[in-house]
């Protein structure tokens, strides 16, 4: 296959709240298409384990109780970029955050032939959402997951896995909490929306309903951009 026809590796942006579903989504995504998800925490730790140039330098900046600046993000997302198991494409979860780094995002792809096929919003209702989260516990033995309204189990107080009669909730999944970290992605997302917006690659789906008529949507809009 020539330059001419050489189909570049597709790259993805997962928008959404936290709870929205975009881990669940992505490994659908990643095993239907081949594709890796690449989160910016991830990266980090790999890359600082990984003893990297860029990974140094974003063990240096933690140790001092700095942020890790773009710059190093940017360089770690190239590096990871660059490796053979993302020939097919990538997805990414958690960055870009803001313009700035959009704009950092969409040099590097240039760099390299690349574009950002499509920016995918899951769009969630805010009120459903402090429900959805704040409702979640698990079984302290197994991990099997519950929740107050969606799933309980089906014996009062026993896990229907294991038996285990004893639950733990993360201590921040709880409705004030919840209402702050939407607030605080709907105020720090917006810019991106309207970015990814004007750029012309943004897709919205309802991430409302069953994960799986969820990922049927989700899946049938990467069908179409990676052809």
């Amino acid at each position: 296959m020539d330059a001419a026809t050489t189909i570049s590796p597709a790259v993805l942006i997962l928008l959404g709240p936290p709870g929205a579903g975009k881990g669940t989504q992505a490994r659908m995504l990643e095993e239907k298409f081949g594709l890796v998800q690449l989160s910016t925490g991830d990266l980090l730790r790999d890359a600082v384990a990984a003893g990297t140039d860029a990974g140094n330098a974003a063990k240096a900046v933690m140790e001092a109780g700095d942020l890790v600046s773009d710059g190093i993000v940017i360089a770690i997302l190239r590096d990871r970029m660059a490796e053979p198991d993302c020939s097919k494409g990538v997805i990414l979860d958690g960055f870009p955050r803001t313009t700035v780094q959009a704009e950092a995002l969409d040099g590097l792809l240039a760099s390299s032939d690349q574009k950002i096929n499509a920016a995918i919003s899951l769009e969630v209702e805010d009120a459903e959402m402090v429900t959805r989260i704040s409702g979640r516990y698990t079984c302290a033995g197994c991990g099997e997951g519950y929740h107050d309204t969606y799933k309980q189990p089906i014996e009062d107080g026993k896990c229907d896995k294991c038996g285990h009669t004893e639950f733990k909730r993360r201590a921040d999944d709880n409705a004030e909490t919840v209402a702050s970290r939407l607030a605080a992605y709907h105020a720090q997302t917006a810019p991106l929306i309207d970015y990814y917006q004007a750029h012309g690659v943004l897709k919205g789906i309802d991430a409302m309903g069953q994960i799986d008529d969820i990922a049927q949507d989700l899946q049938g809009i990467v069908s179409e951009v990676m052809n």
